[in-house]
């Protein structure tokens, strides 16, 4: 595994060209990074791709102004959600084990803390996975969820976790790579 690769020399992209991704990368890249460990094996992360003109304008109707101009380079939108009844996926994800559904289906925190939770373990595979593959990621929480929930996932039991630009860089990087905690502030041994 090359760590200079998927982490130490890439960075948040925020200009994209135009070189679009076909779908069948996209299925990939999920397909790999859904082996990815979740507790209970819940995978309630759910993806809308957007590519298209008319789904992207919708998706930038939600967003803050500072990510406008570098959804717009983006070919690709990931709004990774979660659902919120992910445990009635469990006779696919969790069989013989039909008591822990109603764990979940009983206690409406535990589901939603479980569901934020896991889905954003998931995105973050998929976004390692895209690296892998040679896309650049642009992950995003600067957008107004009600927004993005209700043009894309009205009608369901999904709610969006966060955003995340893919696609191939151009240029070079906008802003310069900003520092990061040092072990000993960020962490601890007992």
């Amino acid at each position: 595994m090359n760590f200079d690769e998927l982490f130490l020399n890439r960075r948040t992209c925020h200009l994209f060209s135009d070189q679009k991704i076909p779908d069948s990368l996209l299925k990939e890249i999920y397909d790999i990074s859904k082996f990815g460990a979740t507790s209970f094996n819940a995978q309630p992360l759910r993806v809308v791709f957007v590519n298209s003109e008319a789904q992207k304008k919708l998706l930038l109707d939600g967003l803050m102004p500072g990510n406008i101009e570098a959804t717009k380079s983006a070919p690709v939108t990931a709004i990774f959600a979660y659902d919120l009844n992910f445990f009635e996926k469990f006779n696919i994800t969790f069989p013989g084990n039909d008591g822990v559904k109603g764990m979940f289906s009983s206690n409406s925190t535990l589901a939603t803390d479980t569901a934020y939770r896991n889905s954003t373990l998931q995105a973050a595979y998929f976004m390692i996975t895209a690296r892998a593959k040679g896309l650049e990621c642009g992950p995003m929480s600067g957008f107004y969820e009600k927004v993005i929930n209700d043009n894309f996932f009205a009608g369901t039991n999904f709610k969006v976790n966060f955003l995340c630009n893919l696609g191939y860089k151009k240029g070079e990087d906008k802003y310069p790579r900003l520092p990061r905690l040092d072990f000993d502030l960020a962490c601890k041994i007992v």
